[in-house]
């Protein structure tokens, strides 16, 4: 009996130090499911025209010159107004581009983010659209699903603009690789006269590595725009380009 005493206290002790080498399971399973910053990717589309002449350029993150910020963010909240920055006092935001689509991230595994390009011969200019907002003919159809999209959706384009296939793409975005969306903007000029016309991009342009963003989900937020060099006649302008880490947890 004495013997069967010492064992029962020799395995209660044996249990107790077992305990403090084991990690709890409730701390993983709570690492594991680490609550949202916010249930909407608040999508700013912000599109500028100069006061004179035709030259739109667009913004989805602040640029590194504040004039030209927006709002995308995520929240709880679905936004329902566009936040733009006001211009320079040569160029403001302009409808029907300018808006905001809010996107529900629970809604699937991949954030599809679409980007339609447009061109008019005429004016010699470029428009940039990623969201879903204003004229149908300029939407891009962005959107969260848990099916990775490969084509790009967009709108034909109306009166002089016409769409761009080899600047048009879509990024399917895996929610689940990362903390955060990094979301970046490249803005491109071409200023050799008569021509005087910026352009954006905002996804990795798989037909025209030339004018690649680094747009994607990491567990590091990025800081600084991973942009293409151009392509000899358009240029990289670093002060209207920028990225935004969009926290999800």
């Amino acid at each position: 009996m004495r013997l069967k005493g010492q064992v029962r206290t020799w395995l209660a002790a044996a249990a107790t130090a077992a305990a403090l080498f084991v990690s709890p399971t409730p701390t993983a399973n709570a690492n594991a499911q680490a609550p949202q910053a916010g249930s909407y990717l608040n999508l700013h589309q912000c599109v500028y025209m100069p006061a004179s002449g035709v030259d739109y350029f667009t913004t989805v993150v602040p640029s590194r010159d504040g004039r030209f910020t927006t709002g995308t963010n995520t929240s709880d909240t679905a936004n329902t107004s566009s936040s733009c920055g006001a211009g320079d006092g040569n160029v403001k935001p302009s409808s029907p581009w300018a808006g905001v689509q809010s996107l529900d991230l629970s809604a699937g595994r991949y954030l599809n983010l679409h980007q339609c390009v447009y061109y008019s011969d005429a004016q010699h200019d470029h428009i940039t659209t990623v969201a879903n907002v204003g004229a149908p003919e300029f939407a891009a159809h962005s959107n969260v699903s848990n099916t990775p999209d490969t084509t790009p959706n967009c709108g034909p384009g109306q009166g002089q603009y016409h769409l761009i296939p080899l600047l048009s793409d879509v990024k399917a975005l895996d929610l689940t690789a990362g903390r955060y969306v990094n979301l970046q903007q490249c803005v491109y000029y071409y200023g050799q006269s008569p021509f005087n016309d910026h352009f954006t991009t905002v996804v990795p342009t798989t037909r025209d590595g030339r004018f690649a963003t680094g747009t994607k989900v990491s567990n590091t937020a990025d800081t600084t725009p991973t942009c293409g060099t151009g392509d000899g006649n358009f240029t990289l302008i670093p002060l209207l380009s920028g990225t935004k880490a969009l926290s999800r947890t």
